[in-house]
């Protein structure tokens, strides 16, 4: 790597806070059951403006979208009905965090996520009055594109360096949302089984993001990865950072003041369609139909394999 002014300094803030980094210990472990009672189930309208319809929390258990099995906890789009033009969308979830975290660690020991043509899956934070209380978008992407994007979004004024201790490849550097058609600053990670059908043929795998006063970090080890560090790996009540070698996905704060950018977040898992970008890309995507007008609404089988299969989510602070 060629290091240039600006990388030396991100390099001297790197080092100085994997000195400074600390132990986090367990707060909150989500697993099976848990889930129901850690988090609720939003039932509005789309945001994103997705082919969707986001259930609640009686509609998904009846209707077999959020089933907990033992330690396991899957949530799911219908794949079963076809949609009639009038209808809202397709029936799936988003659930919102109880708690909001500011400075912490959270990890994800998933074993499916959603797949399919026209599907929009995504793990998140997000800070109160968006996006001035600021976005990271964990695992995110569109119509099976590989591989991983690690995004944070905020108001004006919050810039990444183009060269930082990361193993991803950056995209935008402006975090604005408000420009670029929010963008915001993405990251793509250059493992190839980060994302979509070959994430699942591998068995998943761990991301994890800390987030401190000074950075966000985001990780990503695959499931059968050899440096996937022991604490994630066994899910461990105490963790290091300073442990977990290079992240992924690195946001300093050199050129953006994390502290005031990112108020409190709840963590937010969701699935939905089409909707501002799964539907703008679809047909560059390779995807068949219209995604709107017919995939969605007609091909209720192509989204058999659209779920989230979690093991836990661990917090720490």
């Amino acid at each position: 790597m060629k290091f240039t002014s600006t990388s030396t300094i991100v390099l001297s803030t790197f080092l100085v806070e994997s000195v400074r980094a600390t132990t986090y210990s367990v707060v909150d472990i989500f697993q099976g059951e848990s889930f129901f009672y850690g988090f609720s189930f939003y039932s509005q309208a789309d945001p994103t403006h997705g082919r969707v319809n986001y259930v609640t929390e009686e509609q998904a258990k009846s209707l077999g979208l959020a089933t907990a099995f033992g330690s396991e906890f899957i949530l799911r789009a219908d794949s079963i009905t076809t949609l009639d033009p009038s209808d809202p969308g397709r029936n799936s979830f988003r659930i919102t965090s109880n708690k909001q975290y500011g400075t912490h660690v959270a990890v994800f020991n998933l074993q499916h996520m959603p797949q399919g043509c026209g599907t929009w899956p995504a793990i998140w934070e997000n800070g109160d009055n968006w996006p001035y209380g600021g976005e990271v978008d964990i695992l995110e992407g569109v119509n099976d594109e590989v591989p991983n994007a690690s995004t944070v979004h905020t108001g004006p004024g919050c810039t990444m360096p183009a060269s930082r201790l990361e193993t991803g490849i950056p995209t935008e550097l402006d975090c604005n949302a408000f420009v670029n058609s929010n963008a915001g600053c993405g990251v793509h990670t250059t493992v190839p089984n980060s994302y979509g059908p070959a994430f699942n043929d591998h068995g998943g795998g761990w991301y994890a993001l800390e987030r401190t006063s000074t950075s966000i970090k985001v990780w990503f080890w695959p499931r059968y990865a050899s440096n996937v560090p022991r604490d994630v790996q066994g899910g461990s009540h105490k963790v290091n950072t300073a442990a977990w070698g290079t992240p992924t996905a690195y946001f300093p704060n050199t050129q953006c003041d994390i502290n005031s950018r990112f108020s409190p977040s709840n963590i937010i898992i969701n699935l939905t369609f089409c909707g501002d970008w799964a539907g703008s890309v679809y047909d560059a995507s390779g995807c068949p139909g219209d995604c709107n007008t017919d995939y969605v609404n007609n091909n209720p089988d192509a989204f058999a394999s659209a779920y989230f299969e979690f093991l836990w989510v661990m917090v720490y602070e």
